[in-house]
């Protein structure tokens, strides 16, 4: 039984890959992936919506979102472990969640560019 349970929008090429990569570091299988862009699985705490809207986990039985939720995916990994053990310092989650809603922000464009790469 996987640690932790990863949400992901698996029709947004940019979220494909960076799951990817976490797969093929997740060596221990310690992560559930679980693509929720075809319908959020009733087991799921939230609405489709938010989970497209925002990154979701759920480590140790608590929801997280955004930054918070990346930190937990990387403990989960030895080789990113140091990264997100050192997320638990709260000055520094507050820094990676600023920086992670600027990231949503180009989001969209950073989408389409992967989109018209993976056509190409």
């Amino acid at each position: 039984m996987p640690d932790l349970v990863v949400w992901y929008d698996g029709a947004c090429p940019l979220c494909r890959r960076e799951i990817s990569g976490m797969r093929k570091l997740d060596k221990r299988g310690a992560i559930e992936f679980v693509d929720v862009s075809e319908e959020a699985s009733e087991a799921c705490p939230l609405s489709q919506e938010e989970l497209l809207a925002r990154f979701h986990a759920r480590e140790n039985g608590r929801i997280l979102s955004g930054a918070a939720a990346f930190a937990a995916m990387w403990r989960a990994i030895p080789l990113l472990r140091p990264l997100g053990e050192a997320a638990r310092f709260p000055p520094l989650l507050r820094l990676l969640e600023r920086l992670y809603r600027r990231f949503l922000l180009i989001r969209p464009r950073l989408q389409s560019y992967f989109a018209r790469k993976d056509a190409a």
